[in-house]
């Protein structure tokens, strides 16, 4: 088959950053999850020299094999490189030569389109069951609604888009929360995101280049249209766009589209302009759960937090792994092992509430706060209550029920009004809230308690 532009882009950096690599093996040495890999056995000069090959030929050692494949994320490779290069994005491209070499084209183009379609359903039924009209026009979700920002942006461009990704749209509460936070800091923004500006990444990790590509590519143009450029919540889609997909079509035209900013950086550049508007205290005692793959955000979100008054950061002294918590779905022992540290640490150190940065993380640990003596919150969360907003956590609330006929079933009124089919919402709600639970619940359902900033 005939590479596309985008294709040849993203082969020739590999290249580029093969010829600089000198495989001295420092991003293995850092790299922390070579023990729960398998690879710590083998020397880190011939497991980088194996990645090497695997990005050439397809083909490499059981050991670069095993290290591309548990890679998640986390990005101490970056760091460790003392070429300045990024074997982050060569372990992907490693990751998709072994689907090439394994995977026939049709079946990984299959397998990437019913990837995507997994996620547009979660993301489009569970917001719809969340969400008043209202609400998904303010996200985005509308076409209506996308129709008339598209032609008010023609008009005059905001000072920046609001890239949500798709799976924050599961949990929207947090994604309000951001957008009232920018309300409160007087900047002017459009919201994209959900499968309508899908980043790519579902097709990559299929490894169907073209059609990630061509995703991408398309998300790129429409995104272009800040005069300050992008924030991007999701660390998943601000990897793929910073890491592969920028860098291809600076390549491909010899400049950049424009530059992406986490929203957590976003707010730390702003941090003298919010600081006056956390007035509430939130009194609790808190720890923040950790991934620090996209540099700067763990830091971040801890000096954020303890601008807020009331609150009293704990460190519970747990490996910081990963780019969000999916990432760590390559090696699904060492996630769990992990997660259970991490609630155990926290129980014993008495907090009052367990603080997740990322929407995956809330996801996935949510549910745990009807079996342990603390809250699970969103930092948004704390910082909506401090400035005197928020929006009910209704993902949390669902979830804790453990039970998709009393979900369904609580949400009937809004099912019925968008026409959705509850035996479809059913099976969106098994596969995309209750099945995403890497470690077991344990004891009976409780309700959550409320969190507010006002006593």
């Amino acid at each position: 088959m005939v590479e596309t532009a985008f294709e040849s882009a993203l082969s020739a950096r590999a290249a580029d950053m093969i010829d600089a690599c000198t495989r001295c093996g420092k991003c293995v040495e850092a790299c922390p999850v070579t023990v729960p890999a398998g690879v710590e056995t083998t020397a880190p000069k011939e497991v980088m020299a194996g990645v090497i090959d695997l990005v050439r030929t397809g083909s490499g050692p059981a050991a670069a094999q095993a290290w591309a494949q548990g890679c998640v994320l986390t990005g101490d490779c970056i760091a460790a490189c003392p070429e300045g290069l990024n074997p982050r994005f060569l372990l992907a491209m490693a990751r998709v030569a072994i689907a090439k070499r394994d995977v026939a084209p049709r079946e990984r183009r299959r397998t990437g389109v019913e990837n995507f379609r997994a996620v547009a359903d979660g993301v489009n039924i569970l917001a719809r069951m969340q969400l008043s009209d209202h609400e998904l026009a303010r996200l985005g979700q509308l076409v209506a609604a996308r129709l008339e920002a598209a032609s008010a942006a023609t008009a005059e461009r905001p000072d920046f888009v609001f890239y949500t990704g798709c799976n924050v749209l599961k949990t929207p509460h947090i994604a309000l929360t951001a957008l009232d936070i920018m309300d409160a800091l007087g900047v002017t923004y459009r919201v994209m995101g959900g499968p309508a500006h899908c980043c790519g990444i579902i097709q990559l990790r299929a490894g169907d280049t073209e059609v990630s590509g061509r995703q991408a590519l398309s998300s790129l143009a429409k995104l272009a249209e800040a005069k300050r450029g992008v924030i991007s919540w999701c660390a998943s889609c601000h990897q793929q766009f910073t890491e592969t997909t920028i860098p291809a079509v600076e390549r491909m035209t010899g400049a950049r589209p424009f530059e992406m900013t986490p929203f957590m950086l976003f707010l730390r550049s702003r941090f003298e302009q919010l600081r006056p508007l956390l007035k509430h205290p939130v009194p609790l005692r808190v720890a923040l759960h950790k991934h620090p793959g996209i540099k700067g955000v763990v830091e971040a979100a801890t000096a954020l937090l303890a601008m807020v008054p009331g609150i009293e950061l704990v460190d519970l002294a747990q490996p910081a792994v990963g780019l969000m918590s999916n990432s760590l779905n390559a090696l699904p022992e060492y996630k769990r092992s992990l997660q259970k540290a991490e609630l155990e640490a926290a129980a014993a150190a008495g907090i009052d509430a367990l603080v997740a940065v990322y929407h995956v993380d809330h996801r996935e640990l949510c549910a745990h706060e009807r079996d342990w003596p603390f809250r699970i919150v969103n930092i948004l969360d704390i910082v909506g209550a401090s400035m005197g907003f928020g929006h009910a956590d209704h993902f949390k609330r669902l979830k804790m029920m453990q039970d998709a006929e009393l979900i369904v079933a609580e949400c009937k009124a809004m099912l019925a009004a968008r026409n959705i089919d509850t035996a479809r919402a059913r099976e969106i709600v098994v596969k995309a809230m209750l099945d995403e639970q890497p470690l077991p619940l344990r004891g009976r359902p409780a309700e959550p308690t409320r969190l507010t900033g006002s006593d």
